[in-house]
């Protein structure tokens, strides 16, 4: 029964890192420019069929690489070309905008990869146990789980030590005073929102090494990200962290005891939360 619950529990946070990183691209872009992305999902499995197309030329480590920054560069051309010119409109505009790409991006990667699952091959080095007694502790999902760490912590550096970073900050405080001061708004909403998507990427390439590649792989995981956010605090980038790891380590506990609540345990946690503490756990009273 303990392997079990560690079994679920480490299963668990490994979800959670995904909705983690999904949930603080969304939160990226919906700080700064507000708008709802439900096309993340799309990204991410783009980035997971753009590294399946890269690995038999650059290897697993340069599908890792590459992907994320080429998901990056889709995401600027989308934000530019289609997004932007719906700034200062009603949210609603750029809400119905994303929610059609989620289902071109979808039917895309159905008709250019096909619509059964496709395997990711993982490094031989990766995929085998660290132990015989706790089997599911693969040297991948270990991997996975630094790697988001790192991700999220050069995030946060980011953020908090470079000029973009200190922009973003002061952008989503009060994008037009930044304007004032003479920082090209247009620049800092596309380099944001393609920060935003390089996090969706990269999740993708993850996921795709521990779930396979399938065309709905991002649909499924887009609510839990939203949940995550509202869960965290919306605004808190921090309590976005904070949000995914805990429903994913929720879903994972709840698998033990009453599998069939692991989907609505979230949804749970979310509707406690908000009776709590409407602006979430971390967030900002007044900040939406």
């Amino acid at each position: 029964m303990t392997q079990l619950i560690l079994f679920d529990t480490f299963n668990g946070l490994i979800v959670g890192a995904f909705y983690a990183l999904m949930a603080l691209g969304l939160s990226l872009i919906m700080n700064l420019s507000g708008v709802i992305n439900f096309a993340h999902g799309g990204f991410l499995a783009i980035g997971g069929y753009l590294a399946f197309t890269l690995m038999p030329f650059v290897g697993f480590w340069g599908g890792l690489v590459l992907a994320p920054i080429l998901t990056a560069a889709i995401g600027l051309v989308v934000e530019r070309f289609l997004i932007r010119p719906l700034y200062g409109r009603d949210p609603l505009y750029s809400l119905l905008l994303t929610f059609g790409l989620a289902y071109i991006f979808e039917d895309g990667t159905r008709y250019i990869w096909g619509a059964q699952s496709l395997p990711y091959q993982i490094p031989t080095v990766l995929s085998s146990p660290l132990s015989s007694q706790f089997f599911f502790l693969t040297g991948y999902r270990l991997f996975m789980v630094v790697l988001v760490a790192v991700a999220v912590g050069a995030l946060f550096f980011i953020l908090k030590y470079t000029r973009l970073g200190v922009r973003i900050r002061a952008g989503t405080l009060d994008l037009e005073t930044v304007s004032v001061l003479g920082v090209n708004v247009r620049i800092l909403r596309n380099l944001n929102f393609g920060l935003g998507i390089y996090l969706a990427g990269l999740a993708g390439v993850l996921a795709a090494g521990m779930l396979g590649l399938q065309p709905t792989v991002g649909s499924s995981l887009i609510m839990p990200s939203f949940v995550a956010i509202i869960v965290g605090g919306l605004g808190s980038l921090p309590g976005t962290l904070l949000g995914g790891l805990l429903i994913g380590v929720a879903s994972g506990l709840t698998t033990v005891f009453f599998p069939s609540a692991t989907e609505a345990v979230m949804y749970i946690m979310m509707g406690l939360v908000l009776l709590v503490r409407p602006r979430g756990l971390l967030g900002e009273e007044g900040r939406f």
